[in-house]
């Protein structure tokens, strides 16, 4: 996936030489204090100004949540008690920061602490995850002990699985896998034969990779499903890092779209206690899912499409075509590794079993499946007899789709899921929660406010905590019945008056026409908060094309939005539209430009823009400028190359301009495989945005990270080795030693986008050298 998060907050450092002709400024001269006013409105100043809006729930039992909450005084951490609808704070957080500094060798802030987890260790302390780092602290914050590290740097520790009953935790060293006891910190070896290149449980995707085990524990925590990856024939990706002496080398598996040796999988499940690894009776599978391009897709790093019977008796799992056009539910025998097919589904284009969580739900005790599909152009759930592999019937119908299955009550037969597009009259992507039967029938609104909503379910499933906001309405956090939705209390109403205060002006959502003329797309429109009607302003375009998600992101309430207001208040507009071929709409639509990559929305871009320029005369459509990072960046150049009369200037960061070159799950995906002619001629020529740099006619900054370990900065030198042979004009910035998001160099990548814009589109005279002053925490 080109990005995990499109919305980057991003970066520069190097610049490679001035490229761009330049244009003399015919416009006004900005001063750092109009620099100032602009940086004011970026997320590091706006976010924290935002009181009240409930973080990070997290269920510690069936009556009890933790929280974060926010005010002018800092960060509080809460625990709340369902029974009373009360309030409490989770520790001292005085003694909990002191106990923290002596854990961590250095002074910790009260209000700042960081908490990004809390669960309840098997001991009854807290264990709390601080920037990646986990510490075991006693209930009222007396004392912490430096628990596991979620990276395991420097800890000598590789980062492990915790088992069902927190007594274990699996890990891979050496390309085998291993246990840990958790009591007395014995490791023992369970598999023998990994080796380098062909081992258990490991996490690469190519574009993705770590040190973490890729596994799913039986819920007795008696065996593993894993696999035994074997990457012996992926060919390598190769970066350098820029230091004095001898470069640093980084070398790993990198499938590429096309490549005749990929990465495969060999599915085992292995007995803790005996140490024997059982190999499933079948052909390897591909490293695929049904919901990303990875097999490892979720928020909990988990694998997916893998899940144990209740009774740990069998084990169900889906295989996946390498074009992701066919699915197989399947179920393993724990004791033969007997496979048998249940059933599988077929589509023209690609199979996906959700939107941000796998679907399907194996119920050996009724015998059935809950499976998902797409087949009447929306995402309904059906239930599948699993002896004969038959249809029973369809769980939901009709428009909309289900994005989420949250909870299954097997023995009351009922289904929590959130779901788009199902009220008319509601925006289309505002997630809400209903429950349905498993035995049909019309599903329950539970979650009615038209708005968006963020559920986190009780580990019972009688409550649920509820969060709903909007672009426009900070958010509403309460708790309900998950039975009918009736709410037992308020748990708190973000305050934003700190936010309007300081001059802040939230988006304005609109709709427009898509390239069909016919279907409504949704965008977030940015003004500048001085906004004068009487004058023309150039617009700017935010892009990001999927088709895995798109340019607006979230649509719950948010104070910063990448940089798009700040950006603004330099003088210009700012949009970013969902074009078709995004998700969470209907299949058609997310179907739109399969096999046509190089399409990249921009024919809806071009027609919402041209849209809004009629419709608002305070728009310039003589300056009309781009920009997007990764699968943004991409689009960026695509557009400043097809459409080079209507973009003036562009921005592209760290773009796969040529799929050939990424990762094979992900372009095979959208794109299809790869199919060459007899004349050499391929599928995959008009994407590659090389093949079109000779049209360039605006000004255009290519950015990129010489260390981008998901999109290669070889990526990026395949259009700069274009662009030098048509003799055209461009600017490139390459960042030494940055991965795809640009880590420290973010904030002055993101300057010299302000100045870029400002000098080219704007015509105006950016401040020499701003600094941006983020807070030091």
């Amino acid at each position: 996936m080109v990005s995990t998060t499109h919305a980057t907050r991003l970066a520069g450092a190097l610049v490679m030489g001035a490229l761009s002709a330049g244009v003399a400024a015919q416009g006004r001269t900005l001063s750092a204090d109009d620099y100032a006013k602009a940086e004011r409105l970026v997320g590091y100043n706006t976010t924290p100004l935002v009181d009240h809006a409930v973080q990070s729930v997290g269920w510690l039992d069936s009556e009890h949540f933790w929280y974060r909450d926010h005010d002018a005084s800092g960060d509080h951490y809460l625990r709340y008690d369902a029974t009373t609808g009360k309030s409490a704070p989770l520790f001292d957080h005085a003694r909990l920061a002191k106990a923290l500094a002596g854990a961590m060798g250095k002074p910790v802030d009260a209000n700042k602490l960081g908490l990004t987890a809390v669960t309840v260790a098997s001991d009854g302390r807290l264990d709390l995850s601080v920037r990646g780092k986990h510490y075991l602290c006693a209930a009222k914050g007396d004392s912490c002990t430096v628990g596991k590290d979620d990276n395991a740097e420097g800890t000598g520790h590789e980062p492990g699985v915790l088992s069902p009953d927190k007594r274990s935790e699996a890990f891979v060293r050496d390309w085998n896998l291993w246990v840990r006891d958790l009591a007395s910190g014995k490791e023992t070896q369970l598999t023998l034969d990994g080796v380098e290149n062909y081992g258990y449980a490991t996490d690469n995707a190519g574009w993705k990779h770590s040190g973490k085990a890729i596994l799913v524990w039986s819920p007795d925590s008696k065996r593993i499903a894993t696999f035994q990856q074997d990457q012996r024939k992926t060919g390598d990706m190769v970066i350098v890092g820029t230091n004095v002496g001898h470069p640093k080398v980084e070398k790993w598996k990198y499938p590429l779209a096309g490549d005749k040796d990929v990465t495969m999988i060999e599915r085992v499940i292995v007995d803790v206690d005996s140490r024997h690894t059982l190999r499933l009776k079948m052909e390897p599978d591909q490293h695929r899912s049904t919901l990303c391009d990875d097999i490892s897709c979720g928020r909990d790093g988990g694998w997916d499409d893998v899940q144990w019977a209740p009774d740990a008796s069998s084990l169900a799992f889906v295989s996946s075509s390498r074009d992701h056009k066919q699915a197989w539910f399947r179920v393993a025998n724990v004791q033969t590794g007997d496979v048998r097919t249940v059933f599988d589904e077929t589509v023209p284009t690609y199979y996906e079993s959700g939107n941000g969580k796998v679907n399907w739900q194996y119920l050996p005790d009724s015998h059935e499946v809950v499976w998902f599909s797409e087949r009447n152009n929306w995402g309904n759930l059906y239930l599948y007899d699993l002896d004969s592999g038959k249809l029973k019937h369809a769980i939901t119908s009709g428009e909309g789709n289900v994005t989420e299955v949250l909870k299954l009550d097997a023995r009351n037969r009922t289904l929590w899921f959130r779901g788009v597009g199902r009220e008319k009259g509601v925006d289309p992507y505002y997630q809400q929660l209903y429950k349905v039967s498993l035995d049909g029938g019309a599903p329950t609104l539970l979650a009615p406010e038209p708005a968006d909503h963020t559920i986190t379910l009780s580990p019972d499933g009688r409550l649920f905590a509820d969060a709903y906001s909007t672009p426009t309405t900070p958010s509403v956090t309460v708790l309900r019945s998950a039975d009918d939705g009736h709410v037992v209390s308020t748990i708190a109403k973000a305050d934003i008056s700190r936010l309007l205060a300081s001059g802040w002006k939230a988006p304005e959502p609109f709709t427009v026409k898509a390239r069909d003329g016919k279907t409504d797309l949704y965008g977030l429109m940015f003004k500048p908060t001085h906004f004068d009607p009487s004058r023309k302003y150039p617009i700017i375009d935010y892009i990001y094309p999927g088709p895995q998600t798109g340019s607006v992101g979230s649509r719950s309430f948010s104070a910063a939005r990448v940089d798009h207001q700040a950006l603004a208040e330099l003088g210009f507009i700012v949009v970013a539209i969902d074009g078709m071929g995004t998700p969470w709409r209907s299949k058609a639509f997310h179907d739109a430009y399969f096999g046509n990559i190089g399409d990249n929305t921009l024919p809806d871009q071009v027609a919402g823009l041209k849209e809004l320029g009629k419709r608002y005369a305070w728009i310039d459509m003589d300056r009309v400028g781009i920009w997007g990072h990764s699968g943004g960046g991409n689009a960026t150049a695509t557009a400043m190359f097809r459409y080079a009369d209507l973009f003036k200037v562009g921005i592209a960061e760290s773009g796969n301009h040529d799929n050939r070159n990424y990762e094979d799950d992900w372009a095979e995906k959208w794109q299809g495989l790869l199919v060459t002619d007899k004349d050499g001629k391929s599928n995959y020529d008009d994407q590659a945005n090389q093949n079109h740099a000779a049209n360039l006619k605006g000004h255009l900054l290519l950015a990129h990270g010489t260390m981008d370990d998901n999109v290669p900065p070889y990526e990026t030198l395949l259009v700069v080795d274009a662009l030098i042979k048509a003799n055209k004009d461009f600017d490139l910035l390459l960042i030494p030693n940055a991965h795809h998001g640009y880590g420290t160099a973010s904030n002055y990548m993101m300057r010299k986008r302000w100045d870029y814009f400002v000098r080219h589109l704007a015509g105006d005279t950016p401040p020499k050298e701003y600094t941006l002053k983020p807070p030091k925490d």
